[in-house]
């Protein structure tokens, strides 16, 4: 006897477990360590900067364009796995109860984000605004709660409809009138705000009509949705920890590879030379997630004000960026023919560290040829100084005696 309700503890309480086990290695020490330290500073400058916010702000568009965003995106988390197409496809007329609890369960993990944000963006409305009082903040959190829950019914619908297009439209529709919403709230014209909701709700009853014209559920979709968003949670958990279900995206890069990796001396010594090289260019995240890192890090040490600031700022984008690097030793694990390699341990180490010790170097100048552009010559010098002695410790000191098969 089928039970949707049963099923759907199942795969929860599976999917609590799967993500909590992994949170617990992204949140360890280090990154709990980063977070305070980003945190602290983050709301410090924060503070300062809406002392000085100049009246030609434009706060209200960042704002309205954020939450526009913030209610448009996302999908239901439907908790389905490949299998299903084979034993759940049959009793497809029994799931209805499943999926509207899903789909509840998607619509109260989206909360967080929203009360997140709106938590953010409190200083700046009331500096904006500060005339205005608090339940009128609190009325526009509301208004973001309820749009938020017809934008994920009206993306569930529309899962229905086989034509990418079709979706792909319609996103983009809620998204700018979700947008005019916010804006017009927050602006204080509610006229405007309430036929831009008029309009809304004409493409919500819209979404609905023509989605009762496919009445079968489309699995493909919703499983390959599911799949895609657990495999961007595996790829962030592969920076800390070993995670077996990770499919690993490669990317041919062929331009990077010409330019970087061929210029590897083709000698037994430096196999692995060329090996990691490679992996840095096209596999997982690694080469996003360094430029991620370095563009951010250079926005902090040009905006922040303090001198001292700046340099911990680089220290800690450094310290971010090669120690996630530690996982390309690990990157190739399941890989038997490496085992074959006429090639010591000792070898592969070295290779991983030289390659480390380049990108640490690469981001170090980077980052004083961002100071460069504030003319102070001394904090390029010590950026430059600090950077190097940071990078040489840190591989040589510290990543040499963690490394492991």
């Amino acid at each position: 006897m089928f039970d949707a309700d049963r099923l759907f503890k199942e795969r929860l309480s599976h999917y609590m477990k799967e993500t909590g086990r992994y949170l617990r290695y992204i949140f360890n020490g280090h990154i709990a360590v980063a977070l305070f330290f980003f945190i602290a500073a983050f709301a410090y400058f924060y503070q300062q900067w809406l002392l000085t916010i100049p009246e030609s702000f434009p706060s209200t568009i960042i704002m309205a364009t954020v939450f526009g965003i913030l209610v448009s995106l996302g999908s239901v988390r439907t908790l389905l796995q490949e299998a299903d197409l084979v034993f759940l496809v049959p009793a497809e007329k029994k799931m209805r109860r499943y999926f509207k609890k899903t789909v509840l369960l998607s619509y109260f993990i989206g909360w967080y984000p929203i009360f997140l944000v709106a938590a953010l963006f409190g200083p700046l409305y009331f500096a904006s605004f500060p005339e205005r009082s608090g339940r009128t903040y609190l009325l526009l959190i509301v208004v973001l709660l309820i749009f938020k829950g017809w934008n994920l019914l009206a993306t569930w619908w529309m899962n229905n409809i086989q034509d990418k297009t079709i979706r792909v439209i319609d996103l983009f529709t809620r998204l700018l009138v979700s947008t005019a919403v916010f804006y017009f709230l927050i602006d204080g014209t509610m006229i405007l705000a309430t036929i831009c909701t008029g309009l809304f709700i004409g493409v919500f009853l819209y979404d609905l009509f023509i989605s009762r014209k496919q009445p079968n559920i489309n699995w493909y979709l919703l499983i390959e949705k599911d799949q895609n968003r657990m495999q961007a949670f595996y790829r962030m958990a592969n920076l800390f920890t070993d995670v077996p279900h990770l499919r690993n995206p490669v990317k041919k890069r062929n331009w990077l590879v010409s330019l970087w990796a061929h210029r590897v001396p083709y000698k037994q010594r430096l196999t692995y030379d060329y090996l990691f090289r490679l992996t840095f260019i096209r596999s997982g995240d690694y080469l996003s997630m360094y430029i991620r890192l370095i563009i951010v890090g250079s926005l902090f040490i040009y905006f922040v004000p303090i001198v001292w600031v700046k340099v911990l700022f680089a220290i800690l984008f450094l310290y971010m960026s090669l120690f996630q690097m530690m996982t390309i030793y690990r990157h190739h694990r399941v890989n038997i023919w490496l085992d074959i390699y006429p090639i010591s341990e000792e070898n592969r180490k070295q290779a991983l560290l030289r390659l480390i010790i380049k990108l640490g170097l690469l981001q170090t100048v980077i980052f004083t040829i961002v100071t460069l552009f504030l003319q102070n010559y001394f904090l390029t010098g010590i950026m430059f100084i600090v950077g190097v002695i940071f990078s040489y410790g840190f591989v040589y000191f510290y990543m040499k005696e963690k490394l492991v098969s």
